[in-house]
Parts: C-alpha cells; structure tokens; sequence
C-alpha cells in the first residue's frame, strides 16, 4: 500500500473539494466487512480471479459497496481475462476521481468513488483491447454491489 489511501486521506477529494459522504473509520469499519473495509479504505486489492462479479455478464449497474452511488454498467463490462471485473469507462464521468498512485514502483492511476472516496481499483491505457476507449477500469469486486433489472 502506498502512503495515500482513503483512510489517510479523509473528506477531501484531490482537488480539494469534500466528499459528498463522509465516515469516520470507526464509522466505516462498523459498516463495512474487514476485507471490504481493507480494499474500499485501505486501497488494498482482493485476490485475482477470486471476485464475485469477475465473470459476471448480466444486464446491470454497480454501485459503490461503501455509499451506494452508482459507478459502471453492464454496458461497457468486457472480458480483459486479468482477475478483476473490466469496463472502459464509468456511467458518468464525475462518479469517479482519480489519483496518481506510485505503489508498486511505477506510476499507475488510482480510481475512487467520487461520492465517498472509496477505493475501487485502477485505470490502464492503451493496452489494445479495442474497446472505445482503450482503457481498462480493473475494479475489485469486493468495492461493487451489482443490480440486475
């Protein structure tokens, strides 16, 4: 873990501006499991190919598992075969914030839920998936609840 995780960084999102919902730790822990509150505030990462929506390929949305606020649809999932749920891009541009994350020993960017600063996973660019974007948001499971219609 790097020394940036939302547990550290509090109410404030990089740019300074607050959070929509914020906890105490104490708070969080309290509703959150430890391994939910491990990866969503201590910017862990759950096992690969060990997620519950890994190979989901239903219809559907997800959300924060920390606030509920809604972060990617079924739409724009696809199959990256890296261990993690992929998608190319997140419902709406301001569900998420991102931050520069050093690690692992190289630059990677980080993705959070913008409305609680939970820790979702990391971005990826030009790795030649061919998806509209060629990105790949490799999120945890373990940070998502989904929803099908």
């Amino acid at each position: 873990m790097g020394s940036s995780t939302p547990a550290r960084d509090g109410a404030q999102r990089p740019d300074g501006t607050n959070y929509e919902t914020v906890l105490s730790e104490d708070e969080w822990r309290e509703r959150l499991s430890p391994e939910e509150y491990r990866v969503l505030r201590e910017a862990g990462t759950e096992p690969a190919y060990q997620g519950e929506f890994t190979n989901e390929k239903r219809a559907g949305s997800y959300s924060c598992r920390a606030c509920g606020a809604e972060l990617f649809t079924s739409e724009t999932k696809f199959d990256s075969h890296c261990g993690w749920p992929s998608f190319y891009e997140p419902l709406a541009k301001d569900s998420v914030v991102y931050l520069e994350d050093k690690s692992m020993g190289s630059a990677r960017t980080e993705v959070r839920c913008a409305t609680c600063g939970g820790h979702l996973g990391h971005v990826f660019e030009g790795e030649g998936f061919g998806t509209p974007t060629d990105q790949r948001y490799c999120i945890n499971s373990i940070s998502v609840n989904f929803e099908s219609p």
